[in-house]
């Protein structure tokens, strides 16, 4: 019998994190619910085993070093290893005015979890995803991190101002290069899913797309297999510029 993927998906209690928790589940991972609330956590897993699916809570604060740390030692104790890292967690912020009057602090709040979050957690997981023949990282993304799209006058995006949310997931698409060149000698592969406007806490629930449609993306660049892209920023329609 195939040996079963090991999952960890960050801020994976609700939403889109949740949804690719299950439809990763209903394929044979097992899959390790991060989440900050430990109880929060419990309740999502057990939604999740009580349809089947071998799914554990784990203890995970993206802005808390400390709470990755154990997270990572806790993994490594119970699995030994990991394939599938999925970097959801992420905030909007509490900014909501226009772009000449935002602070730096406004950008540090989202920072925190969307860019500095991520990168703390792939540090702490990356030894774990060296252990797997087949390691996969993706970094939930947006179409609004796009230079490209959001520098083109004639763009959907060219009347949006949300400097804080959009530039930090136009740096997240920087880290998840950075990480895809660093890895390009490893099976380890290394990419941004973008999956779509998507009804959610972050946006108050006016997306137009379900979590369930939402993780599509995402539940598809985590599994992969050896002669799939790395370093690429893709959504249901394909590729999205940088």
């Amino acid at each position: 019998m195939p040996v079963e993927k090991i999952a960890l998906i960050t801020g994976a209690n609700k939403g889109i994190g949740f949804a690719v928790a299950r439809q990763l589940g209903e394929r044979g991972t097992v899959v390790l619910l991060g989440a900050r609330d430990e109880v929060l956590g419990k309740q999502a897993a057990d939604a999740l085993a009580a349809d089947g699916i071998t799914a554990q809570a784990v203890v995970l604060d993206v802005t808390d070093p400390a709470s990755v740390a154990e997270a990572a030692a806790t993994i490594e104790r119970r699995h030994g290893r990991l394939d599938i890292l999925v970097n959801n967690a992420g905030v909007a912020g509490r900014f909501t005015g226009t772009t000449p009057g935002a602070t730096a602090a406004d950008l540090r709040e989202v920072y925190e979890t969307n860019v500095f979050g991520v990168v703390t957690v792939t540090g702490a997981m990356l030894p774990l995803l060296r252990r797997s023949p087949a390691g996969r990282i993706v970094n939930l993304s947006s179409h609004v991190g796009s230079l490209t799209l959001n520098a083109d006058p004639d763009s959907p995006l060219a009347g949006l101002d949300m400097i804080a949310y959009q530039s930090s997931k136009t740096a997240l698409n920087a880290v998840t290069v950075a990480y895809a060149k660093a890895l390009r000698d490893t099976p380890i592969k290394v990419n941004a899913a973008l999956p779509g406007v998507v009804a959610t806490d972050i946006n108050h629930h006016r997306g137009h797309r379900t979590p369930a449609q939402g993780a599509g993306i995402v539940v598809r660049l985590a599994l992969l297999d050896e002669t799939g892209p790395s370093g690429t920023c893709l959504a249901d329609e394909g590729p999205v510029p940088w």
